[in-house]
């Protein structure tokens, strides 16, 4: 069972900027950001959940839009549909998360639930879709591609949008709009959040 120190540790044996080295850092950040909603109460907690759906959101179609058709050639159809399966499923759990009261019992039951899924799904990226990009990548492409993943991310969605999840296509198409709509609701409520 990968843990954050792990994947921390695996990162840093990677060039800097490879897409691997980027995607598990950020599993750890996730991992780290589970336990610190988990921990936190009242408006800190809603403030670290935001955090984390903001992550998991950019992070999961990023990794539709930039490592998904990588993988197809690499690692197989089968593969990619399994993950991107997960990430569909995940989409729809995060939005019902986002929804509930957060100091609420129901909220922390789904939350860790949410967490164990999350879970398992960063360890089959990390033993099967992770090791078959990097046997498939030239010496450059993991830097490459790492680069785009960042680039997409900085303009991705911060919620979920269950309708696009698991989908690449969808992700292109819908991702710009919705990312749009997101930051701005982001940004009113920020404003209005008390200081």
């Amino acid at each position: 069972m990968s843990n954050a120190v792990t994947e921390r540790a695996e990162a840093a044996k990677l060039p800097q900027g490879d897409v691997t080295a980027v995607l598990l850092t950020q599993h750890a950040r996730i991992r780290d950001l589970f336990t610190e909603v988990r921990q936190a109460q009242g408006e800190h907690r809603k403030k670290k959940f935001n955090e984390l759906r903001a992550l998991l959101a950019v992070h999961e179609t990023a990794e539709e839009m930039i490592v998904r058709p990588a993988a197809k050639k690499a690692a197989g159809e089968e593969e990619v549909r399994a993950r991107n399966a997960e990430e569909d499923e995940a989409n729809h759990i995060l939005a019902e998360l986002e929804d509930m009261d957060v100091g609420s019992p129901v909220f922390v039951t789904k939350l860790m639930e949410f967490e164990h899924a999350v879970s398992d799904h960063a360890e089959h990226e990390e033993r099967e879709e992770f090791p078959a990009l990097r046997r498939s990548c030239s010496d450059e492409h993991p830097q490459s591609m790492g680069r785009r993943l960042l680039r997409v991310e900085k303009a991705a969605p911060t919620h979920p949008h269950p309708g696009a999840a698991g989908s690449t296509a969808a992700q292109w198409t819908v991702g710009p709009f919705a990312a749009l709509v997101d930051r701005v609701k982001d940004t009113i409520d920020r404003d209005e959040r008390p200081s």
